[in-house]
C-alpha cells in the first residue's frame, strides 16, 4: 500500500447538489424552487400557513386547561421510610420532619411539601410530620405505634396566586363600606 492508494469508503464523501447548471442537469433555470413568487425567495418561512384557509392548529378544538393554584407535591412512601430506618439513615426517636427527610435524601425537592403514600410496609414506631398523608398511609403507621401530624406550609413558603377575578372581589371588598357604618347612618336619619 503505497500513500497515493489511501481513499475514503465509497460513499463516505457525497458532492454537494449543483443547481442552476442547464435544463439537463434537471435542476437547471429555477433551481428547483418552482417559479417566482416569496416562496422561491431565501429566508421566507410560513409556518402553518395554509393559503387562506384556516389552519389545521385553529380548526382543532381546545383540550384541558392548566390549573393555576395545583400544587405539586414531593413525595415518600412507607417502604422507603422503612427501608431508611433499617439502615440507620433516620434517627426515628426524634419527629421526622420535611427538613430531616431532605437532610438524609429521601426527598430530593419539597416542592409545596411532602406526601406520604402507603406502598411498602413500615414496623418502625416512627413520629412523621408531613404536609399530606393518605388514608392509609396514616393508619399503617399509627398501627406500627407511630403518629402522622399533617401540617401546613408557613405562608411565606405557600405560593400565593392571585387571579383577575380576585383583584375585583379585593377592590370591591375595599370600596364597599361595613354594614355596621350602614345601620349607624340609617339611625341618625
Amino acid at each position: 500500500m503505497f500513500l497515493n492508494e489511501i481513499t475514503d469508503n465509497k460513499g463516505a464523501r457525497k458532492s454537494r447538489r449543483r443547481i442552476g447548471r442547464g435544463i439537463g442537469s434537471g435542476r437547471g433555470k429555477t433551481s428547483g424552487k418552482g417559479v417566482k413568487g416569496q416562496k422561491s425567495r431565501t429566508g421566507v418561512a410560513i409556518k402553518g400557513f395554509e393559503g387562506g384557509q384556516m389552519p389545521i392548529h385553529r380548526r382543532m378544538p381546545k383540550r384541558g386547561f392548566n390549573n393555576i393554584s395545583s400544587q405539586e407535591y414531593s413525595e415518600i412512601t412507607l417502604g422507603r421510610l422503612q427501608k431508611a430506618v433499617d439502615a440507620g439513615k433516620l434517627d426515628i426517636s426524634q419527629p421526622v420532619t420535611i427538613a430531616v427527610l431532605k437532610a438524609t435524601g429521601l426527598v430530593r425537592h419539597t416542592r409545596d411539601g411532602v406526601r406520604l403514600l402507603a406502598t411498602g410496609t413500615l414496623n418502625a414506631k416512627i413520629s412523621l410530620e408531613v404536609t399530606g398523608a393518605t388514608a392509609a398511609a396514616k393508619a399503617a403507621v399509627e398501627t406500627a405505634g407511630g403518629s402522622v401530624k399533617v401540617t401546613i406550609l408557613p405562608k411565606a413558603e405557600q405560593p400565593v396566586i392571585i387571579t383577575k377575578g380576585m383583584k375585583k372581589k379585593l377592590a370591591k371588598k375595599k370600596n364597599k363600606p361595613s354594614a355596621e357604618g350602614d345601620v349607624a347612618s340609617e339611625k341618625t336619619a
